[in-house]
């Protein structure tokens, strides 16, 4: 005995299946994005969920109920029933994205993308619910049909009969395999949605491990010593006028300045990470050649309180006693400035300043050794200077005011070179008010960790729609072809099974190289959909298919995560590459007839 189905009956179970999918949805939102102090959070959301969805799409039950019946009379029942739910679920995209902005404030931008994404995800929902259902529809829209198929194998029906039904109950409808196969397309399509949604939150666990990571290289490097940043040296005298009482310092920089260091990387360890500090031996030496202007008069200089200074950022990073031969004499640098025109942390010492040297060159030398993490940045604090950089770290990046005039660098590690004159320097060797903005004078040399695998890892979840849509369109070539549907649980399955593809590349990268890690997570991948395929068709031919295609999109995405200037232009053609043999596997399929079974009047 078949079941029969009523408008209310039919419109109460999309109403239940919705609610369920949505509350679902809600309830793995949460879970995923929850964090340990808010996963009290989830139980509560677990509560209401259901409820509150139910409540919430009364309406569409309402509305289910009453068009239902004139619905039954169209040539496509199913894909009207989709435009219906399109339009059902842009009001209450709209609805919801009018909420989030009030709430939030946002810019009618971000409206229009709330929209958009509220949209999609509330008619994927409802497509599954559909999908769910498809077999009532069918009996629901289709009763002859459905009376037709009931008959058990070898009962006859007489002439009769058959004409009777067909001249008073039955009316034709142009019922066919294509309908059914335009709504499977619709539902198959709202899969490729809904498992867009998992790809969000891997993004945002990508996001969190990458700021994870930084969070420990903050620590450790907080614990060793920062980026650090060295100036000078250079000479302060305060000045005074006693006629007129004007007070201020008088800074005089170096004539010639020369600095050659050299930079050993360290790596330090903490939990899963590797931090990647520096110390560094850097060795000053040049000269001063005072020249006062006109209106400094040499009698108001207090050459007794005259100080020679060094720039360091932050002191954790000095190792050893700093000291510095000035004028073939020793001195010693303590903490503190005198003036903090130039740096606001650093070192000086007081130094014996005549006016008899004035005429003569002053010659200074030191050496440095200083450690760090990140940078290691100087400021070129001279009318003419020279900077020399040496390391073994094979992957530096050059920063700051100017890059290298010359550089050099292999896998056994870099060498660069810096060069200013008087002639392109903002100031000359007497300042009487600083330098204005000096850290933009900064230059130098960053020294972070290779971590470019929460990069790429981002990139390649970015191409998620590529890989889910591609292989969902597959499958459904492939179920045209031989005639053997798939299941929309099986869709979801597999695209499950993509989706991982992104947690091992992230977790796994986080131990080994990322283009090993990309490896290991797509061979994993591809062999899991590989059997799962071959155990639904039945065919290693088939699942060979599969096999190739999948290990060809995968190598497509990491070509183009490689790439970074003609990144769009390999993709573009990649997918007009693609689309091209997409169009060439479908020329055959009779779209309109396929070969699925159909009820039509001959079999009546």
């Amino acid at each position: 005995m078949q079941t029969e189905y009523s408008s209310t009956r039919i419109a109460l179970r999309l109403w239940i299946h919705t609610a369920l999918i949505f509350s679902a949805a809600v309830m793995v939102t949460a879970i995923v994005a929850a964090t340990f102090t808010s996963i009290i959070i989830v139980p509560a959301i677990a509560i209401l969920a259901l409820p509150v969805s139910i409540t919430a799409s009364l309406p569409v039950l309402v509305v289910h109920r009453l068009t239902l019946k004139k619905i039954a009379g169209a040539a496509y029942p199913v894909q009207v029933l989709l435009v219906e739910n399109i339009l059902i679920s842009f009001i209450y995209g709209a609805l919801i994205s009018l909420f989030l902005c009030l709430v939030r404030n946002d810019e009618p931008g971000e409206f229009l993308r709330t929209l958009c994404i509220a949209s999609l995800l509330l008619f994927a929902i409802s497509a599954i619910a559909v999908g769910i259902n498809l077999k009532p529809l069918n009996k629901f829209f289709f009763p002859m049909e459905d009376t037709l198929q009931s008959n058990t194998p070898g009962q006859e029906i007489s002439s009769t009969q058959t004409n009777i039904n067909m001249e008073t109950n039955y009316h034709p409808k142009p019922v066919n395999a294509g309908n059914r196969i335009l709504t499977k397309a619709g539902i198959t399509g709202a899969l490729i949605l809904v498992m867009l949604i998992p790809t969000v939150f891997i993004q945002n666990l990508v996001q969190e491990r990458q700021q994870r990571q930084e969070e420990v290289v903050k620590e450790v490097s907080s614990k060793w010593a920062s980026e650090q940043t060295i100036s000078g040296p250079y000479i302060v005298i305060p000045y005074e006028n006693v006629a007129t009482g004007q007070k201020k310092n008088v800074i005089l920089l170096p004539e010639e300045l020369k600095v050659n260091g050299q930079i050993n990387a360290v790596e330090r360890a903490r939990s899963i990470y590797k931090v990647l500090l520096y110390r560094s031996a850097v060795n000053v030496d040049g000269f001063f050649k005072i020249n006062l202007t006109k209106d400094i008069d040499i009698k108001n200089l207090k050459l007794d309180e005259a100080r020679i200074c060094v720039g360091v950022k932050d002191f954790k990073g000095i190792e050893e006693r700093l000291a510095i031969n000035f004028n073939n004499v020793n001195y010693d640098l303590s903490p503190g400035l005198p003036s903090s025109e130039i740096d606001s942390t650093g070192l000086s010492a007081s130094i014996a300043l005549v006016p008899e040297n004035f005429a003569q060159p002053l010659r200074f030398s030191a050496n440095l050794k200083i450690r760090g993490s990140e940078q290691l940045h100087f400021m070129p604090l001279s009318a003419n200077s020279s900077f020399t950089l040496q390391s073994s770290w094979a992957s530096p990046s050059f920063d700051g005011y100017r890059l290298p005039a010359d550089y050099k660098i292999s896998p056994n590690g870099f060498t660069a070179t810096w060069k200013f004159n008087q002639a392109n320097l903002p100031f000359s060797t007497l300042l009487l008010n600083g330098i204005g903005n000096k850290k933009d004078l900064s230059f130098g040399v960053s020294m972070v960790q290779p971590a470019d695998q929460y990069a790429k890892t981002m990139r390649s979840a970015k191409y998620a729609i590529l890989i889910i849509g591609l292989s969902f369109a597959l499958f459904f070539i492939v179920e045209l072809m031989q005639n053997k549907p798939v299941h929309p649980m099986q869709y979801i399955l597999v695209g499950f099974a993509l989706v991982i593809f992104y947690t091992l590349l992230l977790s796994i990268s986080e131990f080994i190289l990322f283009d090993n890690a990309y490896i290991i997570a797509a061979g994993a991948t591809v062999l899991l959909i590989t059997f799962y395929v071959q155990s639904h068709f039945k065919k290693w031919k088939t699942a060979l298919v599969f096999t190739l295609v999948l290990s060809a999109l995968y190598a497509f995405i990491f070509v183009l995560i490689s790439l970074e200037d003609t990144a769009l232009l390999i993709g573009s053609i990649g997918l007009f590459i693609i689309l091209a043999l997409i169009m060439f596997a479908s020329r055959k399929i009779n779209w309109y007839n396929p070969s699925f079974k159909t009820v039509t009047n001959e079999t009546a």
